[in-house]
C-alpha cells in the first residue's frame, strides 16, 4: 500500500520551501575553476528579483538603485585607495633610496632633492650639494672625498641594501607568502575563472605595499609597475566583498578585477587610458562593455588621487615626463625598426633564460633557500652597481636621465658636448655638437651598465620578493636606444654631406634627440618581453608626453613583437603561467589539430565507467559512499543504470550540503532514505522512510557535445563561455565527461608537453 500522498509531497516541498539558497552554495573550493555560465544565469536571477520587488514600494525602489550604484561606487573606492597607495609608495621609495647615500640633518624623513629645495644656501649650479644633506662618510669620519671616504659609502650602501632585500623577504616568507613575484600571471589566471583563496587577501596587499617599498629601494633590478597591478587587484577584492552584488558572485567580482588592473597600471605609468587598454589586451579573461567604462572610471579617479598627492613634486603623474621639439624624419625611422629588432631579440633572449632559471629553482636544492637567494643577489647587485654611476642611481632616474633632451641646463655627463664659443643662437634649440669627454666616459659607462642589467635581472625577476619587469626592460632598452641615438648624431654632425642627412640636417641645426631613441628602445623591450603593442604605444606616449612620436613607436612596437614572435608565441607572463602550471586557456592559442570529443572524454577505453547518480533509484548512504570514494567535483544524473539516459549534473559541493542541510532540519531522512531528482516521489513501499528530493540543485540543463565533436569546436565552447565540464552523449546517451583539465591536458599533449604540468584542478 501507499504512502498518504499528500504527507510525501509535503516533506517534499520543505527544500522548495526554503527558497532562500542554504549557505555556501554555488561557492567553491580553492584551486577550482568556476562556472562562468552559471555565475551569470544566478546574476540574471538576482537581476530580476530586484527588479520585480522595486514596484512594490518606495524602499525597494531605493534599495534597487543603490544595488545598480554599487559598482561605481565600488570603482570609485578602488581608484582611491590604489591612487594613495601608489602615492605612498612613491613617496617613501624616494626617500629610502636617498638614505642609502646619506640623510637629511635638518630633518631625517627628507629625501635628497627635498632636503635641498628646504635649505637657503643652494645654488642652481650646485643643486646636489647643500649642507644641511650628508654622506653618511661625512656624517661618520667627517671625510667627503678621498678612498676612505668612498669605501665607507660603498660599504654603507651595500648595508642598507641587504637590510632592506632580507626585511623584504622575510616579510614576504612569514606572513604573506602569495606576495611574492609580479603578480600579473596569476591574476591573468584568477580572471579567466581560477580561484586561489588568499591571493588577492587584506595581509597579501599589506605586505606587498611594504615590501614593495623596501625591495625597489635596495636597488634591485625590479620595477614597481606589475606588483602595483596587483595591488590594486588586492583592493578591488577587498572592495568587492562589502558588496553582496560582488562577494556572492564570482563572474561579477571578476569584473571588478579587470577594472582595479586597469587603475593599478593608471597609478605605476600614470597612464589612465594605457591602463584600460593593458587590462583589455594583457590581463582580462572576460571584459563586456560596461566593464569598459568602470575601468575607465576607475583609471581616472586613481590618476586623479595620484596626481593631487604629487609624489614627485614636479605636477606630473610620473618620474620621466620629457618634452622635445624637434621632428622626426623618415630616414630615422631604419635605426628605430633596428631598436626594435634589438627589443624582439631582448625579449626572447630574457623569456628564454629566466624561464630556465625559474625552472631550475623549481626542481633543484635551490628553492629551498629563498631569503639566501635574494641576499645573494641583492649584494651582488650592489657590489657591481656602485662603482657606476648609472647602475647606482634608481632605475626610474636612470629612465629618466636617459629620456631627457639636453638642454642648456643640464648638468648631466651624458650632456658633455664641446659648446662653439661664437654660438649666439636661442638657448632652447641647441644645435649638434661635437662629443666632449664626458660623451665618451658616458657611453662605455652605460655599455657596461646594459650588460649588466640584461644578466642580473634575469636572475631577480621571479625571487620571493615583489618584482615587477617594466622598469628593467624599459631601462635596458632606453641605455641601448640612447647609445644608438648618439652615435645616429655624432654620425650627422660630422657627415652632414651625406646623402641621407643631406635633406634634413643643415649644419648649426638641432636634428637628431638622443633623447627620442632612447624612448623608442623602451618600447621595443618592453613590447618583446610582455609582447603587448596596442597598450604599449599609449601607455608610453601618455607616459612622455610624447604625441608626435606614435609613428617610431608603433614601428618599433611591431617590429619587436614580430622578432620576438619568431621565436616563440608566448610572452613572459604566459611562459610563467605555463611554469606554474595554472589552467590558463589562452585565448590566443590556436587548436588545429583533427582530435574529436571522444579521443579526450573520460572515461577512456579500459577504464572504469563514469560515477553517475539515478534519477531515483539511490539511497543517501549510496551517494555519501560515492562522494567518499571520488574526488569529482559534480556527477551527472541519468534515468538508470541501464538506459544512461542523461537528466542533468549535480555539483559536489551542493549536494554535500544539501544532505548535510537535510539530516539537520528534515524530520525523517535516514542513511536509507532514496534520494529523487524527478519532480514526483517514487512509489515507495509503505514502510520506508521518507524520502529526500533534490530537484532544487539539479542544472538541468548541462552542457553537451556529441562523440564526433571536433576537438577544436570543445576548445572554443571552453575558452568563450568559461565552462568547467562538458558531457558527452551519443543520441541522448551519457558516454563520458570532458573537464576543463583534460582540454588543457590534451592541448599539451598535442604540443609535446607533460600533460602532468597541469597540475592544479
Amino acid at each position: 500500500s501507499m504512502v498518504n500522498a499528500g504527507a510525501m509531497s509535503g516533506s517534499g516541498n520543505l527544500m522548495d520551501f526554503l527558497d532562500e539558497p542554504f549557505p555556501d552554495v554555488g561557492t567553491y573550493e580553492d584551486f577550482h575553476t568556476i562556472d562562468w555560465l552559471r555565475e551569470k544565469s544566478r546574476d540574471t536571477d538576482r537581476h530580476r528579483k530586484i527588479t520585480s520587488k522595486s514596484k512594490e514600494s518606495i524602499w525597494e525602489f531605493i534599495k534597487s538603485l543603490l544595488d545598480a550604484w554599487s559598482g561605481w561606487v565600488v570603482m570609485l573606492l578602488i581608484g582611491l585607495l590604489a591612487g594613495t597607495l601608489a602615492g605612498v609608495i612613491d613617496l617613501a621609495v624616494d626617500w629610502m633610496t636617498d638614505l642609502k647615500e646619506g640623510v637629511c640633518l635638518s630633518a631625517f624623513w627628507y629625501s635628497h632633492e627635498q632636503c635641498c629645495w628646504t635649505s637657503n644656501e643652494t645654488t642652481f649650479e650646485d643643486r646636489d650639494k647643500c649642507p644641511l644633506w650628508k654622506k653618511w662618510s661625512e656624517l661618520l669620519v667627517n671625510q667627503s672625498e678621498g678612498a676612505s671616504a668612498y669605501i665607507l659609502n660603498y660599504l654603507m650602501y651595500i648595508l642598507w641594501a641587504l637590510l632592506f632585500a632580507f626585511l623584504a623577504v622575510s616579510l614576504v616568507r612569514v606572513f604573506a607568502p602569495y606576495a611574492c613575484g609580479s603578480g600579473i600571471p596569476e591574476i591573468k589566471t584568477i580572471l579567466s575563472g581560477f580561484i586561489i583563496r588568499g591571493y588577492l587577501g587584506k595581509w597579501t596587499l599589506l605586505i606587498k605595499t611594504v615590501t614593495l617599498v623596501l625591495v625597489v629601494s635596495s636597488g634591485l633590478s625590479l620595477g614597481k609597475e606589475g606588483p602595483l597591478v596587483h595591488v590594486a587587484c588586492c583592493c578591488g577584492n577587498f572592495f568587492s566583498s562589502l558588496f553582496s552584488k560582488y562577494s556572492k558572485n564570482e563572474g561579477k567580482r571578476r569584473e571588478v578585477l579587470s577594472a582595479a588592473a586597469a587603475a593599478g597600471v593608471s597609478v605605476a605609468f600614470g597612464a589612465p587610458i594605457g591602463g584600460v587598454l593593458f587590462s583589455l589586451e594583457e590581463v582580462s579573461y572576460y571584459f563586456p562593455l560596461k566593464t569598459l567604462w568602470r575601468s575607465f572610471f576607475a583609471a581616472l579617479v586613481a590618476a586623479f588621487t595620484l596626481r593631487s598627492i604629487n609624489p614627485f613634486g614636479n605636477s606630473r603623474l610620473v618620474l620621466f615626463y620629457v618634452e622635445y621639439h624637434t621632428p622626426w624624419y623618415m630616414a630615422e625611422l631604419f635605426p628605430f625598426i633596428l631598436l626594435g629588432v634589438f627589443g624582439g631579440l631582448w625579449g626572447t633572449l630574457f623569456i628564454r633564460c629566466n624561464i630556465a632559471w625559474c625552472r631550475r629553482r623549481k626542481t633543484t636544492k635551490l628553492g629551498k633557500y629563498p631569503v639566501l637567494e635574494v641576499i645573494v643577489v641583492t649584494a651582488v647587485t650592489a657590489i657591481i652597481a656602485y662603482p657606476n654611476p648609472y647602475t647606482r642611481q634608481s632605475t626610474s632616474e636612470l629612465i629618466s636621465e636617459l629620456f631627457n633632451d639636453c638642454g642648456a641646463l643640464e648638468s648631466s655627463q651624458l650632456c658633455d658636448y664641446v659648446n662653439d664659443p661664437n654660438m649666439t643662437r636661442p638657448v632652447d634649440d641647441i644645435p649638434d655638437r661635437p662629443a666632449g669627454v664626458g660623451v665618451y666616459t658616458a657611453m662605455w659607462q652605460l655599455a657596461l651598465a646594459l650588460v649588466f642589467k640584461i644578466v642580473i635581472t634575469i636572475f631577480t625577476f621571479g625571487m620571493k620578493i615583489p618584482s615587477g619587469l617594466f622598469i628593467p626592460s624599459m631601462a635596458v632598452g632606453a641605455m641601448a636606444g640612447r647609445m644608438v641615438g648618439i652615435g645616429v648624431e655624432q654620425l650627422a654632425y660630422h657627415h652632414h654631406d651625406w646623402i641621407i642627412f643631406r635633406n634634413w640636417c643643415r649644419p648649426g641645426a638641432d636634428c637628431v634627440t638622443p633623447g627620442l631613441y632612447a624612448m623608442v628602445g623602451a618600447a621595443a623591450c618592453l613590447g618583446g618581453v610582455t609582447r603587448m603593442t596596442v597598450s604599449l604605444v599609449v601607455i608610453m606616449f601618455e607616459l612622455t608626453g610624447g604625441l608626435e612620436y606614435i609613428v617610431p613607436l608603433m614601428a618599433a612596437a611591431v617590429t619587436s613583437k614580430w622578432v620576438a614572435d619568431a621565436f616563440g608565441k608566448e610572452g613572459i607572463y604566459e611562459a610563467h603561467i605555463h611554469l606554474n602550471g595554472y589552467p590558463f586557456l589562452d585565448v590566443k592559442d590556436e587548436f588545429t589539430h583533427r582530435t574529436l570529443a571522444t579521443d579526450v572524454m573520460r572515461p577512456r577505453r579500459g577504464e572504469p565507467p563514469l560515477s553517475v547518480l539515478t534519477q531515483d533509484s539511490m539511497t543517501v548512504e549510496d551517494v555519501e559512499t560515492l562522494i567518499k570514494e571520488t574526488d569529482y567535483n559534480g556527477f551527472p544524473v541519468v534515468v538508470s543504470r541501464d538506459s544512461e539516459r542523461l537528466i542533468g549534473f549535480a555539483q559536489r559541493r551542493e549536494l554535500i550540503l544539501a544532505i548535510k542541510n537535510a539530516r539537520q532540519r528534515q524530520e525523517g531522512i535516514v542513511s536509507n532514505s532514496i534520494m529523487y531528482f524527478t519532480e514526483e516521489p517514487p512509489e515507495l513501499p509503505a514502510n520506508s522512510p521518507h524520502p529526500l528530493k533534490l530537484r532544487r540543485i539539479l542544472n538541468l540543463s548541462p552542457f553537451t557535445v556529441t562523440d564526433h565533436t571536433p576537438m577544436e569546436t570543445v576548445v572554443d565552447i571552453f575558452r568563450k563561455l568559461g565552462l568547467r565540464q562538458c558531457l558527452v552523449t551519443r543520441s541522448g546517451r551519457l558516454l563520458g565527461i570532458i573537464t576543463k583539465k583534460d582540454v588543457l591536458r590534451h592541448m599539451a599533449q598535442m604540443a609535446n608537453q607533460d600533460p602532468e604540468s597541469i597540475m592544479f584542478n
